[in-house]
């Protein structure tokens, strides 16, 4: 089993900066792709941004030349540094890892999620 707990939400304004972190414990070796996504009201959820265990990015348009990810290989943590925010970014924020490159929601590991709201 693997756990993910994700931290760094918080309020900010618009155009205004966060930075999400998600630490995995667990049976850690089993990973390869790690994640973002996000869910806001009223919204289904959606691919934020994901990156393999050799760095390989993936990034949905809406935040493409915004935000970055990165990862932490040794310690299997994941990072989403998110610049030049705004309202619509305003969602709760999970952490997503799969044993393959690939995101798949009925095979990976989930978070409980971190609260991001962007303020106009």
């Amino acid at each position: 089993q693997v756990q993910l707990v994700e931290s760094g939400g918080g309020l900010v304004q618009a155009g205004g900066s966060l930075r999400l972190s998600c630490v995995a414990s667990g049976s850690i070796f089993s990973i390869n792709a790690m994640g973002w996504y996000r869910q806001a009201p009223g919204k289904q959820r959606e691919l934020v941004a994901t990156i393999t265990n050799v760095g390989i990015t993936n990034y949905a348009d809406s935040v493409k030349g915004r935000f970055t990810i990165s990862r932490d290989n040794t310690k299997k943590t994941v990072y989403l540094q998110m610049n030049s925010l705004k309202s619509e970014d305003t969602a709760v924020y999970y952490c997503a890892a799969d044993r393959f490159a690939t995101i798949v929601s009925g095979r990976g590991y989930w978070g409980q999620g971190t609260q991001v709201t962007v303020s106009s």
